[in-house]
């Protein structure tokens, strides 16, 4: 039997009601360390409302989530991010008229050191301008020849990939991306899912919301199944098709009574 590997994010009993709607219903998560984790679920399913309790966006009534065994709470996405919780949003939350090493370090912006940076407030721009580089070279990004050309010049494959870049860099557990290729083409999304596997390949867990069956099963180690507010099953590409995980997410098959079993190891 092949040894599990660790727990990295774990939720567990997690609810979550708006009135007499119940969007999280006890559900139950795990991430573990070196894998690409797929989340998929039906419109309503409540898979949203779980990537933003673990990202900090939502806090639950009841449940808890635990970051390397140890309780956390957070109540704002910032508090996860300092817990080294990264999420790369399906909207390109990028800033278009920044450059590529601004938009980098948005919100993380490093002044220069010594005088210039605590009296006068200069930020290092050099220093972030080189550091953007490196980090984009390391993820294969070499196409964006100008790290100080605009955002808003770059094709919609290359802003995903600064936004990818951005969470690989200052990511410590965690890298969430939430439908990352719903906007792009062919040729640019297959440079996000290689991305993906170049931030696990790194060693950052990556949990992936997605919509497209084929790009699941083709990065996802595992596959979190959720339906009506809960999970349901977790299988491997390896045991199950698209067909079954499509059954299971609908409810026409019970993942019980597929030969593999409703949980993969």
């Amino acid at each position: 039997m092949t040894e599990q590997k660790k727990i990295v994010l774990e939720a567990r009993g997690l609810v979550k009601r708006y009135g007499h709607v119940t969007a999280i219903d006890h559900a139950d998560f795990d991430l573990r360390a070196g894998e690409v984790l797929a989340v998929i679920g039906d419109n309503g399913a409540g898979k949203s409302s779980l990537i933003k309790a673990l990202s900090g966006a939502l806090i639950p009534d009841s449940g808890e989530i635990l970051l390397d065994g140890e309780p956390v709470h957070f109540k704002t996405p910032m508090d996860a991010r300092e817990q080294g919780i990264e999420t790369v949003y399906q909207n390109l939350a990028v800033s278009p008229s920044l450059d590529i090493a601004d938009n980098m370090f948005l919100g993380r912006e490093r002044r220069r050191p010594g005088i210039l940076g605590k009296v006068f407030r200069m930020l290092d721009k050099k220093g972030m301008h080189e550091d953007a580089k490196a980090k984009l070279s390391e993820l294969g990004l070499l196409t964006i020849q100008n790290i100080g050309q605009a955002v808003e010049t770059l094709s919609g494959g290359q802003r995903q990939g600064v936004a990818v870049a951005r969470a690989a860099a200052f990511a410590r557990h965690v890298v969430i991306m939430d439908e990352p290729t719903a906007a792009l083409g062919v040729k640019e999304s297959r440079r996000v899912l290689n991305l993906i596997k170049d931030v696990r390949d790194r060693g950052l867990p990556v949990i992936l919301i997605s919509h497209n069956m084929p790009h699941v099963f083709e990065v996802a180690d595992r596959i979190h199944i959720h339906r009506l507010g809960r999970r349901v099953a977790v299988v491997k590409p390896d045991t199950h098709s698209m067909s079954d995980a499509v059954a299971i997410m609908t409810g026409a098959l019970d993942p019980n009574d597929h030969p593999a079993g409703a949980f993969a190891a």
